[in-house]
């Protein structure tokens, strides 16, 4: 099988000839081809070349194509940074107050260039890899993660334990669902094959389950059906301990959830068995990047015992590898999943 078979046949629910292996991996790929950050950001070609030497390095199935966690708060006026090696960052928000939602022109965030870049890379990669390797185009914020940035953190935590602002929250994760809806649906344009987005602080490690029944959940699924217009399967990415959600997250319409470490693997397989993709969920830092080869060997092992008679899954990290995960773990992951799951031990 090619690469983008094994992914779509986790996908389906379809047993593939070995484990699925997709990595968040932009940073380490941009340092092995010898870029910064502001290199690698900055030239789609650099991004597409960064992708493909890592891919045919590693010899791993799909490549999730990631940029930063700002790009699309900057194409809606967040101030954004930008450190010469390190991924762009947002500090602080763009809306003082909550009431000027209703001064919000309709967005447009096909006219922002650091979109542009991400679009054309995620086509020069299709163009190059064509079906043998699958490309998740990711599309960055989803609309609870992009209000958060609109208004900055602590502002957004204070709008949502005020009960009179609820009329406000609801216009601004409207708008946010549309800015989002639009990157995702030029992504879908571009050829990629799975679309996905983050929503990282719409989870328990921020807000109670039922703040994200209420605030998250909704605008979710909205994005979902999105993607599925298009024809395109999504997944959906929430940090930290998600097993309080477990539940909800099966109705969010999404094709796979990607969950971090912090989640109860166990009840994560048993709940998500049959009904939705697990991507994930080695701890990025932790294992990958600071553990020993054993470590990753034992751990990889581990999470692949859990999910032995279950074809709806694909092995990642949690979260982004940093910069620093040592190809040898990257290497011992992959060998391990390529036994394993070949049926060879």
């Amino acid at each position: 099988m090619t690469g983008l078979e094994r992914i779509n046949a986790a996908l389906k629910g379809e047993q593939a000839d070995t484990t699925p292996i997709m990595l968040h991996n932009f940073m380490p790929a941009a340092r092995e081809a010898g870029l910064t950050q502001a290199q690698y950001r900055s030239d789609p070609q650099n991004i597409a070349r960064a992708f493909i030497e890592s891919v045919e390095r590693y010899n791993y199935d799909g490549i999730l194509v990631d940029v930063d966690t700002a790009t699309l708060a900057g194409a809606v006026g967040v101030p954004v940074e930008y450190p010469d090696d390190d991924p762009a960052v947002c500090h602080i928000g763009c809306m003082d107050d909550l009431a000027s939602v209703a001064s919000l022109g309709d967005p447009d965030v096909a006219a922002d260039e650091h979109i542009q870049i991400w679009l054309e890379a995620v086509r020069l990669l299709v163009d190059y890899l064509g079906d043998e390797i699958c490309v998740r185009g990711n599309c960055d914020q989803g609309p609870f993660s992009l209000a958060c940035m609109m208004r900055g953190m602590q502002n957004w935590m204070m709008d949502l334990m005020d009960p009179g602002a609820a009329e406000n929250i609801e216009a601004l994760l409207e708008w946010c669902t549309e800015a989002a809806s639009q990157f995702v649906r030029l992504m879908a344009k571009t050829g990629a094959h799975v679309l996905s987005n983050g929503d990282s602080p719409a989870g328990p490690s921020m807000i109670s389950p039922e703040m994200y029944r209420r605030y998250g959940l909704p605008y979710e699924q909205r994005i979902a059906a999105v993607s599925h217009e298009a024809g395109l399967p999504y997944i959906l990415h929430i940090c930290g301990d998600t097993s309080l959600i477990l539940d909800d997250i099966l109705v969010t319409g999404a094709d796979a959830m990607e969950l971090d470490y912090k989640t109860d693997v166990i009840s994560a397989c048993d709940k998500m068995k049959g009904r939705m993709c697990f991507v994930g969920n080695i701890d990025p830092s932790g294992v990958l990047a600071m553990g020993s080869v054993e470590d990753v060997r034992r751990r990889t092992a581990k999470l692949l015992d859990v999910f032995a008679d279950n074809p709806r899954f694909i092995l990642n990290a949690g979260c982004a590898l940093p910069a620093t995960t040592p190809s040898e773990n990257i290497e011992a992951m992959i060998a391990v999943a390529r036994k394993k799951g070949s049926g060879l031990v």
